[in-house]
């Protein structure tokens, strides 16, 4: 496995999931069309999937052993991830919002 390789997959799978976030919330709040964001909100959780996905392959291949090197970029990594499945919690409730006000 080539680790680079693996650790830029989860930071763009991360940075995409948060993107489509913010499109989601954009499209609720803009134009109060709902089904679209709901779109871009299971497009995000696909891409978050595929992120988390590498973070356990990773995570697995350590072994709690500290066989992986953690450097730099891996703890970027991470807190992409981290940033990314808090924003899609908070999306959820921003939309919800935006639906609700729309009433």
């Amino acid at each position: 496995m080539d680790l680079e390789n693996e650790v830029m997959e989860l930071i763009a799978n991360a940075g995409y999931a948060r993107s489509l976030v913010f499109q989601a919330m954009r499209c609720a709040r803009e134009e109060e069309d709902f089904v679209q964001a709901e779109q871009y909100m299971q497009q995000a959780q696909e891409a978050l999937s595929g992120a988390h996905h590498v973070q356990t392959k990773l995570i697995e291949m350590d072994e709690g052993s500290g066989k992986i090197p953690v450097h730099l970029v891996m703890v970027h990594a991470q807190d992409h991830l981290m940033n990314a499945i808090m924003l899609m919690e908070m999306g959820r409730e921003i939309i919800a919002l935006h639906q609700k006000i729309a009433r």
